[in-house]
């Protein structure tokens, strides 16, 4: 009896790899075993930057709103602290947002917080 290798489902796997490589430099793009130790690097660093990318986000909008709060004679501290009081349920992306976009908007807001 044959010796069964199970070529196209093989096949299909290496050439998933290799497509998933693509556009690697070197050998990384188009042999086999280089390009399966990067995409599997590569999804690494993927999974865990998704949780970083929440993190340095809420970093941003953090020093955004910091910023804009200093600009109107406050602290980050202190204005998150009087919305807080105020039990304003506003998020920090919408706070960034406001302070960027709408400098005037974000002023009556940190005059609310702090009255």
């Amino acid at each position: 009896m044959p010796r069964s290798q199970n070529k196209v489902a093989s096949h299909r796997r290496r050439k998933r790899i290799l497509a998933q490589a693509k556009g690697s430099w070197g050998a990384r793009g188009n042999v086999l075993t280089v390009a399966k130790h990067h995409v599997d690097k590569g999804m690494q660093f993927a999974y865990r930057d998704r949780k970083a990318k929440k993190r340095t986000f809420r970093q941003l909008w953090i020093a955004r709103i910091n910023a804009a709060a200093r600009g109107n004679g406050t602290t980050y501290s202190r204005l998150i602290t009087g919305l807080k009081k105020k039990e304003v349920d506003i998020n920090r992306k919408i706070l960034a947002e406001i302070a960027v976009s709408n400098p005037q908007a974000f002023a009556e807001v940190v005059k609310f917080a702090l009255a």
